[in-house]
């Protein structure tokens, strides 16, 4: 059943007791308060009419509603803050941002955070208008809602810049970016976190044009969540100046074809103290010599991943199995050599272990 139809099942019965009381004004002057009074003391011609609904319980709760606010009819009820409150929340963030549309009320209603908490926008500047005001708009409305968190797509330096101008010191409350499929350099790199210097979450996906050298001279202390595919310059170097730079790193997902052993030797006992997930995709030049790096520096992994490691073998796995005993979740999808003995190992020595993932 859509969001729609359960929202219009909730509302039903309290227009049809505004109606209600409506066609009773007419031929007698009864009161909406008095009609659910009635109900509520069980009048047979009211009641069957009220709850016929399979979901009685907003009879009440409209009830509760009309006793204390003295709603008369469809628009008193469509303007009742209290009300809008529960009905919204029956949307996807998508159709608020339709909803928002139909008058300034609901338009300013809306747009409180309360119903933006966990939803991620995202702008295409493929297509993106290219009219000053209208940006300015856009990312006022996108300020008023209080997002702390952005997507942006096929983005330049200049789209970036235009970006973070818009964005005041005193109303930077974005907390996590992610920056897919984009021809942004270096220079829009160090851009973007000298403007917004609280960003704690970073994604980097598709970003060809950033080196080594742009993510040295850009990382912020405060991350703590860094993800990182397909960007093809990105090789050793790069875990050694996240290992440098980001003392409270707690999460790294790395996605790179050039990644080798060596990368894994950055790592110390720093980290081994903050980062408690790592996941390694699709890094084909890892061995188990990388994975000797890892479990002696890194002995407090709750998740690790492998997948498409694939060069790891059964060795690799036990070495896992022996030293990372707080595991609890483990994935080693796509390594074709390891085999049925790793699971034996695993079994036998990781206790806390809560997901295996596994591809065959």
């Amino acid at each position: 059943m859509s969001t729609i139809r359960k929202a219009y099942m909730e509302i039903s019965n309290g227009i049809r007791g505004l109606r209600l009381h409506r066609e009773q004004n007419h031929n007698g002057g009864i009161s909406v308060k008095e009609t659910l009074h009635k109900a509520t003391n069980g009048s047979p011609n009211t009641s069957s009419k009220l709850l016929r609904s399979p979901k009685p319980g907003i009879v009440k709760r409209l009830r509760n509603m009309n006793g204390r606010v003295g709603l008369d009819n469809v628009r008193d009820l469509f303007n009742d803050e209290q009300f809008l409150t529960k009905f919204f929340f029956y949307f996807s963030a998508e159709e608020r941002g339709t909803l928002a549309q139909v008058c300034k009320k609901w338009k300013s209603f809306l747009y409180q955070s309360k119903f933006w908490v966990d939803v991620t926008p995202i702008i295409s500047f493929r297509n993106w208008d290219k009219d000053p005001i209208v940006r300015r708009k856009f990312y006022e409305s996108l300020q008023y809602r209080g997002f702390d968190s952005i997507c942006l797509q096929l983005a330049t330096d200049d789209d970036l810049l235009d970006f973070v101008s818009h964005f005041p010191p005193s109303k930077k409350n974005l907390r996590s970016v992610s920056i897919r499929c984009s021809n942004i350099t270096d220079v829009g790199l160090e851009t973007l976190f000298k403007k917004m210097p609280c960003i704690y979450r970073l994604e980097l996906s598709g970003c060809n044009e950033i080196t080594e050298t742009g993510l040295w001279t850009s990382l912020n202390a405060k991350i703590v969540s860094l993800s990182i595919s397909d960007c093809i310059n990105v090789a050793d170097d790069t875990v050694g100046a996240i290992s440098q730079l980001l003392p409270s790193l707690y999460e790294l997902n790395l996605q790179a074809y050039h990644v080798t052993d060596a990368a894994l030797a950055f790592f110390s006992a720093k980290q081994s103290y903050t980062l408690g997930v790592l996941r390694l995709k699709s890094c084909w030049e890892i061995t188990n010599h990388g994975v000797v790096n890892i479990v002696h520096s890194l002995p407090n992994l709750t998740v690790l991943s492998l997948s498409g490691c694939s060069k790891i073998t059964d060795d690799g796995v036990e070495l896992i199995a022996e030293n990372l005993r707080k595991l609890r979740i483990l994935d080693i999808s796509w390594c074709p050599r390891i085999t049925d003995s790793s699971l034996e190992y695993i079994a036998c020595d990781l206790g806390q272990l809560e997901e295996l993932v596994l591809d065959r």
